[in-house]
């Protein structure tokens, strides 16, 4: 910016140049709507994933385990270089970056989507291998085994392809993570730059609504997608022989990932022409942005380098956690993150597994009922502690009620659900519940669930002893008859025979879409919380660590957590090829108090420590202590000029900009 530029600038509005602001690149208005439409693209990628990842999990072979590491890994380059966006804050071309970064992600969404053109189609345990031509499963009492086809048909699984799966989409959220690092934090300063005082609150709440709708948005595409059968574009529609109903549908996980990444690719375009700075959009407030701008000009030595940026940044981290309001608040979100990150990665699977509903069915619900009661309820948060202008204590009470309220109703999720159903030899446990079907010579790996007219389950129509079929007039099995093994009418149906307990499905969603608008009530007043809690010249590094507690403990560990915890409640693992693949069978029980007990541990972790932040300000203000002001920001009257002068060192050492 040239001293002529001031020279004009400092002019009244109506002698400004009109062209400038004729511009849609120079109107932070805009600026707003295009991060809302990237950031909602972005976000979509990222829900896209998570809805799908029990998908992948059945496509791929993978445990839970291993895809909750999947889940989380684009939070290792987040995590790695969410420090540099501190230390570039306003020194780069923020929309360029921002551009640049929506751009990697594009590329990684398409790289995400490789892995199923680079595979053949998808195989399925349809039949069993052996000497005989055996095509439809069924028990062929006397003929022997053998492991001859059933290698020849494992060749495919061994490919160099097919072992770089996992690899080729822990790289593809590797690069989604890094793509995203400077969207969101650059955004933010960037609208808070140029936005004036009035405005900025409104569009850093949209932002903030923006942030919670772009997940159900990518979890409603994932339940559309899914719908689809997976190798759609390989096989004629007559070659499809399962329904979405069937254990071993898979849907077509990759197609969203294609969808992305041309929303992200248009929405990064706007952002190659946004300028570097852009006029406020209050021209009260542009005598000060040109002062700051100006100082920043007449002290360019006084910047760091990236080298003592990153031996001061421990310094600072460490003196903005040393404050107890600051630390219990961000602790109290890293347990709520936590909750948060089990349940958008698995939800859909418990809700699929406990209630016997399809994939996309259950991906529905998740972003159909429970994430946008959430945005309604972080949009009421904020328009509550605005309407009554509450301070920094009220919204330490405020988070306090919700998390309490929210664990209350939470509670009795751990009761709402089915038990197992009975299958044969699995659950319950039992070692002779295959005499029956001894001489079919069954091979472990047949998985083809079908059900009994006794309402026993059977992992395939050979351990039911099944000999005969029924077919329609599109030879399709309608019935599997001569079931030696089924009790009454003796025939089972193809299918797994459920939990039996769907009408629990209605009161289960209800009290989940309770839960999470209760708990989002705490979002808005504890980010207010962070923000007015410390010193300004400390602002974005707070934000900084606060991020990167986040990804350290809650949103990289967190599905990893939740994955073991699944994997533990597994009754039967399928096999292929020899190796252990996905789980077929889980203790319902087990999965259900495991896995919901953990988010009610996580619940109670963040009511304890917004409880301790009431304490701690209840002491502070018997101290007489100034209470920071939500309105109005961080202040000590009583050590003002302590502060001042604090403040001023802290520029010379960091080169902090407030």
């Amino acid at each position: 910016m040239g001293a002529n530029d001031l020279n004009v600038n400092s002019d009244p509005a109506g002698s400004r140049p009109s062209s400038r602001h004729r511009s849609p690149f120079n109107s932070i208005k805009f600026f707003v709507f295009c991060h809302s439409l990237l950031q909602l693209a972005q976000l979509l990628v990222s829900g896209y994933m998570k809805s799908s990842i029990s998908t992948i999990e059945r496509r791929y072979g993978f445990s839970s385990q291993k895809s909750g590491l999947l889940a989380a890994f684009n939070e290792v380059g987040n995590t790695v270089l969410i420090i540099f966006v501190s230390f570039f804050g306003s020194r780069v071309h923020r929309p360029r970056f921002i551009g640049g970064g929506a751009l990697l992600a594009c590329l990684a969404s398409l790289l995400m989507a490789l892995p199923h053109f680079l595979n053949g189609p998808y195989e399925y345990t349809d039949h069993i291998s052996s000497s005989s031509d055996n095509s439809t499963g069924l028990c062929l009492s006397g003929s022997p085994f053998t492991t001859s086809s059933s290698n020849q048909s494992c060749s495919p699984e061994e490919s160099p392809a097919q072992q770089g799966v996992y690899l080729l989409l822990l790289l593809g959220q590797l690069l989604l993570g890094i793509g995203a690092v400077p969207i969101q934090p650059f955004g933010i300063s960037y609208i808070d730059d140029y936005a004036s005082k009035r405005n900025s609150p409104l569009y850093l709440g949209i932002l903030l609504a923006v942030t919670s709708i772009g997940p159900a948005f990518g979890f409603i595409t994932g339940s559309f997608m899914l719908r689809y059968y997976v190798d759609f574009d390989k096989l004629s529609e007559d070659e499809i022989m399962l329904d979405s109903k069937d254990l071993r549908w898979v849907g077509a996980w990759w197609l969203g990932f294609l969808v992305a990444s041309c929303l992200l690719f248009l929405a990064a375009l706007p952002y190659l022409f946004f300028p570097r700075n852009m006029p406020k959009e209050d021209g009260e407030d542009d005598v000060e942005s040109r002062a700051d701008c100006k100082q920043q000009q007449t002290n360019p030595l006084q910047e760091l380098s990236l080298l003592q940026f990153l031996k001061r940044f421990p310094h600072i981290a460490l003196r903005t956690l040393q404050s107890p309001i600051y630390l219990l608040v961000v602790l109290a979100q890293v347990n709520l993150a936590a909750l948060l990150a089990g349940l958008a990665t698995f939800m859909a699977k418990f809700i699929e597994r406990q209630f016997s509903q399809t994939v996309s069915f259950s991906t529905m619900m998740i972003g159909g009922v429970g994430i946008p009661l959430a945005v309604l309820g972080t949009v009421l948060g904020g328009v509550l502690m605005r309407r009554f202008n509450v301070s920094v204590s009220g919204a330490s009470k405020l988070c306090t009620t919700a998390i309490l309220l929210c664990t209350i109703s939470a509670t009795p999720l751990l009761f709402i659900g089915c038990p197992t159903q009975m299958v044969a030899g699995v659950f319950p446990p039992s070692n002779d519940e295959f005499s029956c079907s001894s001489s079919c010579r069954c091979p472990p790996e047949a998985f083809n669930p079908v059900c009994g007219s006794d309402g026993v389950e059977f992992r395939s129509p050979c351990h039911a002893g099944c000999n005969a079929t029924e077919m329609d007039t599109n030879s399709k099995v309608i019935n599997y008859t001569g079931c030696q093994c089924v009790g009454g009418l003796g025939y089972a149906s193809p299918g797994t025979c459920g939990s039996g307990c769907v009408h629990l499905l209605r009161p289960f969603m209800v009290l989940l879409g309770l839960t999470s608008f209760i708990a989002s009530f705490s979002q808005t007043p504890s980010y207010m919380m962070i923000l007015r809690t410390v010193p300004t010249e400390d602002k974005s590094f707070a934000v900084g660590v606060q991020y990167m507690l986040f990804r350290v403990l809650a949103f990289m560990p967190g599905p990893v957590l939740y994955g073991s915890v699944i994997d533990t409640t597994c009754i039967l693992w399928g096999k292929k090829c020899g190796r252990q693949t996905s789980c077929n069978y889980y203790n319902l029980d087990r999965f259900r108090q495991r896995f919901l007990g953990l988010q009610v541990v996580f619940a109670c972790g963040g009511l304890l420590c917004f409880l301790l932040t009431v304490v701690v300000l209840r002491r502070r203000a018997g101290r007489q202590e100034p209470e920071p002001s939500v309105k109005g920001g961080y202040e000590l009257v009583n050590e003002q000029k302590t502060a001042e002068n604090s403040s001023s060192k802290e520029k010379e050492l960091t080169g902090i900009k407030t």
